[in-house]
C-alpha cells in the first residue's frame, strides 16, 4: 500500500507548521476494533474525556512517516521519543467543563515536542481549532512567553469574567481562531505542543463514551530532537 502524502499548512502571524495526514493508518477499523475491547478510564492533564491504551503495533507502524514529517516540516533529524500515547474520546458536557477547558491550550512550552493527534470516528465533523491571543498576539506559548500569557489571561478573567460553558471553536473577545483543521476519517495532525488549540467540539454533539459511536481519536505526545 503507498503510504500517504502529508499536506503541511502555516498558521498565523507565527506561521507555525500544521501537517494533516489523510488515510494516516492501513487499517482503521483495526484500530477501531481495539478501541471498542479496550478498557478507558478518566483521563489527566485537564482532557474533558476518557483514555484507553493503544495496540503496541500502534507506534511503531507510523513511525517512519512521523519520522518523515519531523525532519522535513519541523527540522528534527534525531531520535523521536513517545511521551505519551492512547485512545481518547471527549465525552465531558459543556455545562461541565471547567474554565481551564473552555479556553484554547498548548499541551507543553518546548519547541520539540510536537502532537500527533488521528481522527477515528467516521463522519465526525468538527475538528481541531487553532488561536491567537489577541491581546499578546501569541499563538504559541514558550518558557519565556508562559509567565507573560497567563498574567495578562489571569486579568482579563478577573475583570471580563468566566467564559461561557462551551468547548471554544470560533473567535471570541479574547482569542482569534486562525485555523480550522477538519476532523475526517483516518486523518492524522501533527503540530508543535506549545500551540494554543483547542477540540472544535459542536453544541449539539453526543459526547458519548462508546468508541462505537464517540469522538474517538488517538492522541499522542512526542519529543523529537
Amino acid at each position: 500500500m503507498t503510504r500517504p502524502d502529508f499536506i503541511v499548512h502555516h498558521l498565523g502571524n507565527e506561521a507555525q507548521p500544521l501537517v494533516i495526514i489523510d488515510d494516516f493508518a492501513p487499517d482503521p477499523e483495526a484500530l477501531r476494533a481495539a478501541a471498542i475491547a479496550g478498557r478507558f478510564g478518566p483521563a489527566s492533564h485537564h482532557y474533558p474525556g476518557i483514555r484507553a491504551p493503544l495496540p503496541a503495533s500502534y507506534l511503531p507502524g507510523q513511525q517512519a512517516l512521523i519520522a518523515k514529517a519531523l525532519c522535513e516540516v519541523f527540522d528534527h533529524h534525531g531520535p523521536m521519543e513517545v511521551i505519551d500515547a492512547s485512545f481518547s474520546i471527549v465525552t465531558t458536557p459543556p455545562a461541565e467543563l471547567t474554565m481551564v477547558q473552555r479556553l484554547p491550550h498548548c499541551d507543553a512550552y518546548a519547541v520539540e515536542r510536537i502532537a500527533l493527534l488521528h481522527y477515528l470516528a467516521p463522519g465526525s465533523g468538527e475538528g481541531t481549532a487553532f488561536f491567537r491571543h489577541r491581546s499578546t498576539g501569541f499563538e504559541t506559548v514558550s518558557e519565556a512567553r508562559a509567565p507573560i500569557y497567563f498574567d495578562q489571561l489571569e486579568a482579563e478573567l478577573r475583570y471580563g469574567g468566566v467564559p461561557p460553558a462551551r468547548y471554544i471553536a470560533n473567535d471570541t473577545t479574547l482569542f482569534e481562531r486562525t485555523m480550522l483543521a477538519e476532523a475526517r476519517y483516518n486523518r492524522a495532525l501533527l503540530y508543535r505542543s506549545y500551540m494554543l488549540h483547542s477540540g472544535a467540539i459542536a453544541p449539539e454533539s453526543p459526547l458519548s463514551p462508546d468508541p462505537s459511536t464517540g469522538r474517538l481519536t488517538i492522541t499522542g505526545f512526542l519529543s523529537a530532537g
